[in-house]
C-alpha cells in the first residue's frame, strides 16, 4: 500500500497537472493559431522559444527559471509585492515552470491542426455572418476536437512525469513541491525499492491507460466520421 507521503505526492502531482493543463488550454490555442497563420518576421523566433523545452535539458530551464523567480530579479520582486512567499520553492512556481516546460506539447499539435485547416470553412462561415468567436466555437473547435484532446492529454501526461524542472524550482518540500517523480527518486535514493516499484508501476500503468483511452476515443470518432 502507498504511504501517507506517497498519497500526498500523488494528490499534489494530479493537482499540478490539472492546473497546468487548464492554463495551457486557455492561452495555447491563440498562440498556436498565431503561429499557424501569421507571416510576421518574429514568428520563427517565437516558434523557437516555444519549442525550446523539447531540446533544452530540464535542469538548464529550471536553473534559469529559478534565477528569474528569485527576489533579485523583476519577476520574483513583482511576485513578492503581492504575496508573502517567493515563487521559488512554492506550488505557484511549479505551475509556472510546468506551463513553460509543457508548452510545446500543447501548442504544436494545435498549430499543426490549424495549418491543415481548410480555409474554405472559415470563408463560408464568414459569408453566413459568423463572427470571429462564433467561427471559433461553432466551426473550428468541433472540427478540430481530436487535436484539442490530444494537446490537452499530452500536456497533462507530460506534467505528470516532470522531474528536472520541478526539482530545480520546487526542491523537495512534502505537501508543497514533492511531486511523484521526486518522491520516487527519494525512494530509490534511500534504497526503498519496494516503494519505488509501487510508484513506478502506477506511473507506467497510468501512462499506458491514458494513451489507450485517448487513442481509443480518436479511433471511435474516426469510425463515426467514416460511417456517416
Amino acid at each position: 500500500m502507498f504511504s501517507e507521503g506517497d498519497l500526498q505526492a500523488i494528490w499534489l502531482t494530479l493537482k499540478l497537472a490539472s492546473v497546468t493543463t487548464i492554463l495551457l488550454m486557455l492561452f495555447a490555442p491563440p498562440l498556436a493559431w498565431w503561429l499557424a497563420r501569421s507571416q510576421a518576421k518574429i514568428r520563427p523566433l517565437v516558434e523557437s522559444l516555444v519549442a525550446l523545452p523539447l531540446i533544452l535539458p530540464p535542469t538548464v530551464l529550471g536553473f534559469y527559471l529559478l534565477i528569474a523567480f528569485s527576489p533579485n530579479h523583476f519577476l520574483g520582486r513583482w511576485w513578492l509585492s503581492f504575496n508573502e512567499h517567493s515563487l521559488a520553492f512554492s506550488f505557484s512556481g511549479l505551475v509556472i515552470a510546468s506551463v513553460v516546460y509543457s508548452l510545446p506539447f500543447v501548442v504544436q499539435p494545435l498549430q499543426s491542426a490549424f495549418v491543415h485547416l481548410d480555409k474554405r470553412y472559415l470563408e463560408v462561415s464568414a459569408t453566413l455572418g459568423y463572427g470571429k468567436y462564433e467561427r471559433l466555437y461553432k466551426i473550428i473547435f468541433p472540427m478540430l476536437l481530436p487535436s484539442f484532446i490530444i494537446a490537452g492529454a499530452l500536456g497533462f501526461a507530460h506534467t505528470i512525469g516532470e522531474f528536472g524542472v520541478v526539482l530545480m524550482i520546487g526542491g523537495n518540500i512534502p505537501g508543497e513541491t514533492q511531486v511523484l517523480s521526486i518522491q520516487l527518486f527519494d525512494h530509490v535514493e534511500s534504497l526503498q525499492y519496494s516503494e519505488a516499484h509501487q510508484l513506478s508501476f502506477m506511473l507506467l500503468a497510468f501512462s499506458v491507460s491514458w494513451l489507450v483511452l485517448i487513442y481509443g476515443f480518436l479511433q471511435k470518432r474516426q469510425q463515426r466520421i467514416l460511417n456517416a
